[in-house]
């Protein structure tokens, strides 16, 4: 159950937003241009570093909604279990694991970010806009999961499930009302 009493209890994202409208107005815009549009990153792997960065934060709703958008995306479902144990022993492309070691770093201990961390990055292939895409990302989702976890959103499997297809689907920009299962509501017949 969320912690604020006004909150139904599968409170999600909107619920949150909703709570000052006006503020969050141009976030879900915001969240399409950086996980949808140009990226050195593919889609599954912008959501892989969000899923990560969310199950290293332990924020059960955005870990998730992301690690199933990942996986309908291609990532392996038993993926996120090995790779939230150990990066390295994960069967993650070799390219993504300094990347997702750097997001780990920044995540848990940002004031201790160093050169080296970004020269790993970069010697695995990636260049100067993939390492700002996934701060950027990163960035977001430590936003997200605090704002989730401070709120006392939780979810459940059925919800992550629902919400990784949607978003897969249809991505981040749609504000429509959702029906039942989870899917925007059509618009009104002319």
């Amino acid at each position: 159950m969320p912690f604020f009493p006004s909150m139904p209890g599968d409170a999600n994202v909107r619920t949150v937003f909703a709570l000052a409208e006006e503020r969050y107005h141009g976030w879900h815009d915001l969240s399409e241009k950086l996980m949808r549009e140009d990226s050195p990153f593919t889609l599954a792997e912008r959501e892989l570093i969000a899923g990560y960065v969310s199950g290293v934060n332990a924020c059960q709703y955005c870990h998730g909604v992301h690690s199933e958008v990942a996986i309908a995306l291609g990532f392996p479902e038993d993926g996120f279990a090995k790779l939230m144990d150990d990066v390295d022993s994960s069967d993650v492309d070799e390219k993504m694991k300094p990347v997702l070691k750097y997001v780990r770093k920044l995540t848990l201990t940002p004031s201790k970010m160093v050169q080296a961390d970004a020269d790993a990055v970069f010697a695995a292939g990636w260049s100067e806009r993939a390492l700002h895409d996934a701060v950027t990302v990163c960035a977001m989702f430590n936003f997200m999961n605090r704002m989730l976890e401070g709120h006392g959103i939780k979810g459940d499997p059925a919800t992550f499930a629902e919400r990784g297809r949607m978003k897969a689907k249809i991505g981040y920009a749609d504000r429509s009302p959702l029906t039942a299962d989870g899917q925007p509501e059509p618009a009104p017949a002319k």
